[in-house]
């Protein structure tokens, strides 16, 4: 599905430009990069040895994308943009009431920052240029063109708000790949399955959750049906342990600090329990008072 390209007529083989074909994952809550060599998919890190970018981006005195975008969300949340990616090629009609929040309050969906109005379309592409330029900067070499995932389910408003960030990025699109195939792809599925097999392929992610159902014919993996849900991920389930947490504590009211560091605990909470059977969760130091709680998986 990666590809690695060459140019082969250059001026000679040692000083033509290396060409190369990226592939990247843009997911609501982080994204990567890989490239293809010797028939193996290589992962992509940063000088920290980081492969995953959380696809947050802050509009402050600067652009800042990933890890430090991250950490300024809880201090900056105003100018900082998470889960871009559950708004692309989207409508208002399109969206519940949390989904809204943030936007400004047009018809044309964008966000208020610092840096003006910026558009999903517009914070992605900030992502998908930090995932090229780490490439470039590791192999040295320019990119030919990208494979991008996109949901099964995206509809073609989504899929060209897709391409139009890449674009926007300075990037060539090759083709849009359906989630659920590449993971097929990427755990070898194609070849451990036998001629007109049958499987379904689910991709729940931060954001989003798509399935696809697969055929193998002729030694390929053909798409039968796909479906999915914009609105189910795990911003999902954080958004609901903040509603828990707030009823349990009688909050009712979040200035947008507190509900972005309630949300970051809602993160912690979920991400322990699909380690262990129940969690404690500490009342939050800036809001005093507040009794521990206890959350059980069951629960």
């Amino acid at each position: 599905m990666l590809l690695q390209i060459s140019e082969p007529n250059g001026p000679n083989e040692n000083s033509r430009a290396r060409k190369l074909g990226l592939g990247i994952d843009l997911g609501t809550t982080n994204s990567l990069v890989a490239i293809k060599m010797t028939d193996v998919a290589h992962v992509l890190t940063d000088k920290e040895g980081q492969a995953l970018l959380p696809s947050v981006v802050n509009f402050g005195a600067e652009v800042t994308v990933g890890h430090a975008a991250l950490e300024l969300a809880v201090v900056d949340p105003e100018n900082t943009i998470v889960s871009a990616k559950r708004l692309m090629g989207r409508s208002r009609d399109d969206l519940n009431k949390n989904q809204q929040r943030g936007l400004i309050d047009a018809d044309r969906l964008a966000f208020a920052t610092r840096q003006g109005h910026k558009t999903p379309v517009e914070v992605s592409s900030e992502i998908l240029n930090v995932l090229a330029v780490r490439a470039r900067t590791l192999l040295e070499a320019e990119e030919d063109g990208v494979v991008l995932t996109v949901p099964a389910y995206f509809d073609d408003r989504q899929r060209q708000a897709t391409r139009q960030a890449a674009e926007l990025a300075g990037l060539n699109v090759l083709r849009l790949l359906n989630e659920p195939t590449a993971a097929a792809v990427a755990y070898g599925l194609d070849e451990h399955i036998e001629e007109s097999d049958v499987i379904a392929v689910y991709d729940l992610g931060g954001g989003t959750f798509d399935i696809s159902i697969l055929r193998m014919e002729r030694g390929l993996l053909r798409v039968l049906a796909t479906g999915g849900d914009s609105a189910l991920g795990g911003d999902d389930f954080d958004e609901m342990l903040v509603d828990w947490m707030c009823e349990r504590w009688g909050l009712s009211v979040l200035t947008s600090v507190q509900r972005r560091r309630l949300t970051s605990l809602a993160r912690s909470v979920k991400e322990r329990l699909s380690e262990t059977d129940g969690v404690a969760i500490p009342g939050p130091a800036e809001l005093s008072g507040l009794p521990d709680l206890s959350l059980t998986r069951k629960q």
